[in-house]
């Protein structure tokens, strides 16, 4: 039997692989609750701000998901002294070109997606995904300062770190290949490098 949460649920989630496909402003309201299997007058139970509110929710939702995956590629918690920060970071670049090429290179992250949509648009979505991308920065950072880089450095490489990776999906959906992402794969690691080697400063 389904339940509320259910049906709210299943909302969200086909919004979230909607707008991840094909971007918010194609993605109607009928589109979604029809790929949720819900009736129309739901989606407006849940949402009565419209698909506003909900593509607030879907950025936040998947944000934080995000944001636990990134805690379990780049823990914070038990950082070896060995670790090589460089290393773990390119191969989690090398974990997303095979999750792009498995989805067809369809974006994997809806947060991009919608932000390269409304940021000058739509002010509450901008400052939504603007929220979730500082909040995998600060994750990032957290790794990189247990790892032994100082701040502004470790801030600024988790910043840097972030924006390859996006760029990188970009370039690879454009072009249908996972070379964009192994490449940047490369820079990200040469990135990491030379923040290990500063002292507090940024060259």
């Amino acid at each position: 039997m389904r339940t509320t949460g259910d049906t709210r649920q299943r909302i969200v989630t086909a919004a979230t692989e909607l707008f991840r496909r094909q971007g918010y402003a194609a993605s109607g309201m009928k589109q979604i609750v029809a790929a949720a299997d819900a009736p129309y007058g739901s989606a407006y139970h849940f949402f009565p701000g419209g698909k506003a509110q909900l593509g607030e929710e879907v950025v936040r939702t998947s944000g934080a998901a995000y944001l636990e995956l990134i805690a379990g590629l780049f823990p914070t918690s038990s950082v070896p002294e060995d670790v090589d920060m460089a290393a773990v970071t390119g191969d989690a670049f090398i974990a997303a070109a095979e999750t792009l090429r498995e989805l067809d290179f369809a974006d994997p992250c809806p947060i991009a997606t919608v932000a390269l949509e409304v940021a000058s648009t739509h002010e509450p979505l901008r400052v939504a995904t603007a929220e979730v991308f500082a909040s995998w920065t600060d994750g990032l950072a957290a790794f990189y300062r247990a790892g032994g880089i100082a701040e502004p450095v470790a801030h600024e490489t988790a910043s840097s770190v972030i924006a390859l990776l996006e760029g990188a999906f970009m370039l690879g959906r454009a072009a249908r290949s996972t070379d964009p992402v192994t490449a940047a794969a490369r820079a990200a690691a040469a990135i990491v490098r030379a923040a290990l080697s500063q002292e507090g400063e940024f060259a």
